[in-house]
């Protein structure tokens, strides 16, 4: 387990002992974050870092994760894609199941927190699913500069019942929202297991244990196979690249249980 100390040799004591001072004036606050998958996605791994570091310094925080069925996340992941300017065809159908999922997970969900936070799109109705008593914020990872405009027009009426949406660049802020935006950068965690420094001889026995010849240089990508990370792009910058020098190419990703699109892009980048 990561202990918030571990990180003085990162980033020095004072930054440490200043997180400290500010997490004491939330001590006893209970705090809830809610998304749509444990695993496989930035904001799962955001989480699995964050929620434990508030638990060990005073602040009680919880994770839920919005049951759906395979429809509901096929509907939704046509979101994800209009959220960033793909196009979709909003049925009163797909309407329908969105909201009727974050119903049903309603009732098997008490919400009597000091603060939700919702950290994903799939959930973003649950607001209209409580007598909300506490501060509600939307913590919005993608960017939504040129959405899908009959999408937007649809989640911005759920959007503006919120607090504070957090974005995670100043240039993705919405100038047709009427509520605070608050910028929270990216930034990886260096204590992560996939962050941490590896030996020679570790590199050297996993690439053989998948059967990867060092012979030439490597290009490679680490990501959940999703358009957005645009693999196809990886493979046509291989071939640019090995005109001029020879090299190798490693795509190395995952799935998301909140990703069914994401087996079609590993069908598609394989073929």
């Amino acid at each position: 387990m990561v202990l918030l100390d571990d990180y003085r040799k990162v980033v020095g004591d004072d930054v440490v002992d200043e997180i400290k001072k500010k997490a004491k004036r939330l001590h006893g606050k209970h705090v809830v974050f809610i998304n749509s998958t444990y695993e496989g996605g930035g904001v799962a791994e955001i989480l699995n870092t964050l929620v434990p570091l508030f638990n060990m310094n005073g602040i009680s925080v919880g994770w839920r994760v919005l049951r759906g069925n395979a429809d509901f996340f096929t509907i939704t992941k046509k979101f994800h894609n209009a959220m960033q300017g793909g196009k979709i065809n909003l049925s009163r159908n797909k309407k329908d199941l969105y909201i009727e999922t974050n119903k049903n997970f309603s009732l098997f969900t008490h919400l009597k927190h000091d603060l939700v936070v919702i950290n994903d799109p799939q959930p973003l109705p649950l607001i209209d699913m409580y007598k909300k008593t506490q501060p509600w914020v939307l913590w919005c990872h993608v960017d939504m500069t040129n959405p899908n405009p009959s999408l937007w027009k649809y989640l911005k009426g759920f959007v503006e019942k919120y607090d504070e949406m957090v974005i995670s660049n100043n240039g993705y802020k919405r100038p047709d929202l009427k509520i605070p935006q608050t910028v929270i950068y990216p930034a990886i965690d260096p204590l992560a297991t996939k962050n941490k420094p590896i030996s020679r001889r570790t590199v050297d026995s996993y690439l053989r244990k998948f059967g990867i010849k060092q012979d030439k240089p490597i290009i490679s990508q680490v990501s959940r196979f999703d358009k957005w990370k645009d693999p196809l792009g990886v493979v046509k910058v291989f071939e640019l690249v090995r005109k001029k020098k020879d090299c190798r190419l490693v795509l190395l990703g995952s799935m998301a249980s909140d990703d069914p699109e994401g087996q079609q892009i590993y069908e598609k980048v394989e073929r």
